[in-house]
């Protein structure tokens, strides 16, 4: 079981960047592969990236590649995305989730952890 908690949203301008945190608890972390969704109000949950244990095999959705980096210290048991060129369509709550093996990645409802969440506002 892992406990994950988010952290690092905010307010920034378009073309800002961000770097959020997922700081997880709980045993055998490197285990997991880790994703951040997003979720703007009205929409569904959105996948934007996934990263396995070792940290070498990631994978984004197109509305983020080339502007967001996931990444991951295991020593410090934390996840990070690494957000530049923010556009306000990246405005949402989110979240990162833990789940084993990397089957229905992009499905949330394949996901059993989850954090709390944390906003990103992208001003125009």
């Amino acid at each position: 079981q892992v406990q994950l908690v988010e952290s690092g949203g905010g307010l920034v301008q378009a073309g800002g960047s961000l770097r959020l945190s997922c700081a997880a608890s709980g045993r055998a972390f490197d285990s997991y592969f880790i994703s951040w969704f997003r979720q703007a109000p009205g929409k569904e949950r959105e996948f934007v990236a996934v990263i396995d244990w070792s940290g070498q095999n990631l994978l984004y959705s197109d509305s983020v590649k080339g502007r967001f980096t996931i990444s991951r210290d295991n020593a410090k048991y934390t996840v990070y995305l690494k957000m530049n060129s923010l556009k306000p369509e990246d405005t949402a709550v989110y979240y990162c989730a833990a789940k084993t093996g990397l089957l229905l990645y992009q499905d949330a409802s394949a996901y059993g952890y989850w954090g709390q969440g944390t906003q990103v506002t992208v001003s125009s």
